[in-house]
């Protein structure tokens, strides 16, 4: 049995903030930005597509470890 049965309010917005987050990163990883990086550019050597999908990457892990944190109880 859990000590809380019924998620708070502060989980459930946790979720909804997740979800807007699976979803922005599904639009950012889709096709018409997607076409906007691919072309024969490099940054130091990285094609740019390679370099924005890596990028977005860690800015996705980075969030998600943010908001999945446990908070602190004091």
């Amino acid at each position: 049995m859990s000590s809380h049965p019924h998620p708070d309010h502060s989980e459930s917005r946790r979720g909804h903030r997740l979800l807007f987050l699976a979803v922005l990163f599904g639009v950012l990883l889709n096709f018409p930005l997607l076409a906007v990086f691919d072309h024969d550019g490099r940054v130091g050597g990285v094609p740019v597509l390679y370099l924005y999908v890596l990028l977005l990457w860690a800015l996705l892990v980075g969030l998600t470890a943010y908001l999945v944190r446990e908070k602190r109880a004091e």
